[in-house]
C-alpha cells in the first residue's frame, strides 16, 4: 500500500513513522539532571577522588542536596507520615541508667576475677554455665522484645489489637499434662489431644495483685472471620493462683476444623488495677454453645481498658486430629465441618475392543481391583 499522498507527497496520518514518533515522545525534565554538566567525551580530564573516603564524602554531600525530583527516601518518608503508628498499650517500663548497668557489670567482673575456681575452669576450658541462669537473664533483658517480634511475625497484634501492641513484661508459662511435659512457648505445635484439659499456669506476681487470663483463637470461627472463639477466661486472679480466680468461661479444648490448617491459640495475661465486674461477660457452664463462645478480644479490652493492662503472652499452633471429631459430636453436639476436597473418581472413557494407537498400559485402566490405576492419557 502507498502511504504517500499523490498530490503533495506528504506522509499520511497512518504512517508508521508518525506513530513511532508520537509513542516515543518524551517530555523534557522539570529541572537540571545530575551529571548534566559533565563532558562525556573528555572523561580523563575530570578530577579523580584518589581514595574511597573522598568518594564516600562526596557522595554523602551530593545526597544531602535538595533536588527537584522525589527520591525513594522521600516517598518512604511521606508514607510513614501518612501511616498511623501503633500505640503501646502495655505496662510502662523505665530502663535503668547506663551508668548503673556499667557499675553492676564491673562488680560482677571483679567478683569473677577473685574466684579461683572459675579462673581455673576458664583456663582449662571446662567452665560451664547453667541454662536456667541464661534463660532467667534473657527473660529480664531481651526476652520481652524477642517475644514481641515473634508475636508480630505471627500476626497476634494485628488480629487481636489492631493498631496497637504491647511488650510482654511478665513471663507467662502454660504447661499441659499431669507431669507438665507439654509446654506452650511462642508458636510451637501442639495437638488438640495434648491440650484436651486445662493447663497449669505459672507467672511471677505480687502478693496482693489481681490478674485476668484469656485464651482465644482468632482463626477458628466458622461464620465470621472477624470474630473469635473464647476457650478460657478467668478474672480477678489473686497473685498467681489461677484456680482461686473467677472463672468467667470454662475451658474447652481446641477444635480446629478439618482441612483448615494450623490455628493460633493465644494466651494473654492482663494485670488489673483492682476488682473488675465481669457479670456482663459471664458464660454459662460448661458453655458448649459456639454462639456463647463468640468473642472479640478488642471489644473485651475496650470495655475494661481503664482497669486492666496486657502484660503477658504465650501462644501455640494446632491443627485437626481425631479428638476434634469427638469435641464436635459430643461436647458441641453438632455435625463436624469438613473443608477437605474430595477428589472425584478418575474418569475412564469406554473401553474399545480394538484400541488403535493406545499405550501399552491401556488395559490397566479397566482392571478390576481395589487399588486405583491411573493410565497414560
Amino acid at each position: 500500500r502507498n502511504f504517500y499522498k499523490k498530490d503533495s507527497g506528504s506522509l499520511c496520518a497512518c504512517h508508521p513513522r508518525i506513530w513511532r514518533s508520537v509513542l516515543g515522545h518524551r517530555s523534557p525534565p522539570l529541572g537540571p539532571m545530575r551529571n548534566e554538566d559533565i563532558d562525556w567525551t573528555q572523561l580523563d580530564s575530570l578530577e579523580k577522588y584518589r581514595s574511597y573516603t573522598r568518594y564516600v564524602r562526596a557522595a554523602e554531600e551530593a545526597d544531602q542536596k535538595d533536588v527537584w525530583w522525589k527520591t525513594y527516601r522521600k516517598y518512604r518518608e511521606e508514607e510513614n507520615k501518612e501511616a498511623v503508628e501503633p500505640v503501646n498499650i502495655g505496662l510502662p517500663y523505665q530502663r535503668p541508667s547506663r551508668n548503673t548497668e556499667v557499675k553492676e557489670r564491673k562488680m560482677v567482673m571483679l567478683e569473677n576475677k577473685k574466684n579461683p575456681e572459675m579462673e581455673r575452669d576458664n583456663r582449662l576450658r571446662t567452665f560451664r554455665i547453667l541454662l536456667d541462669r541464661v534463660k532467667a537473664q534473657w527473660q529480664q533483658t531481651n526476652g520481652p522484645y524477642h517475644i514481641k517480634r515473634l508475636a508480630e511475625h505471627y500476626g497476634v497484634y494485628k488480629d487481636l489489637f489492631p493498631m496497637a501492641y504491647f511488650v510482654p513484661r511478665v513471663m507467662l508459662h502454660a504447661t499441659y499434662g499431669e507431669d507438665s511435659s507439654t509446654a506452650v512457648h511462642y508458636g510451637n505445635h501442639l495437638t488438640p489431644s495434648q491440650a484436651a484439659q486445662a493447663p497449669q499456669i505459672h507467672f511471677e506476681a505480687e502478693e496482693n495483685s489481681l490478674w485476668t487470663l484469656l485464651l482465644t483463637c482468632p482463626d477458628e470461627h466458622l461464620l465470621d472471620a472477624e470474630q473469635e472463639y473464647l476457650h478460657w477466661l478467668v478474672g480477678n486472679v489473686p497473685g498467681n493462683s489461677v484456680s482461686s480466680g473467677e472463672e468467667i468461661c470454662s475451658y474447652i479444648s481446641p477444635f480446629p476444623a478439618r482441612g483448615t490448617g494450623f490455628h493460633r491459640y493465644i494466651y494473654i495475661l492482663f494485670k488489673q488495677e483492682g476488682l473488675v465486674d465481669f457479670s456482663a461477660d459471664l458464660r454459662s457452664c460448661p458453655g458448649y454453645s459456639l454462639k456463647q463462645r463468640t468473642f472479640r478480644t478488642l471489644d473485651f479490652y475496650r470495655k475494661h481498658q481503664d482497669l486492666m493492662t496486657p502484660a503477658g503472652l504465650a501462644f501455640f499452633q494446632c491443627q485437626w486430629d481425631q479428638s476434634v471429631s469427638y469435641t464436635f459430636h459430643t461436647r458441641l453436639n453438632m455435625r463436624e465441618p469438613v473443608f477437605e476436597y474430595d477428589r472425584p473418581p478418575v474418569y475412564h472413557p469406554p473401553q474399545k475392543k480394538y484400541p488403535h494407537g493406545q499405550p501399552l498400559r491401556y488395559l490397566d485402566r479397566y482392571r478390576d481391583g481395589a487399588e486405583k490405576t491411573y493410565g497414560i492419557y
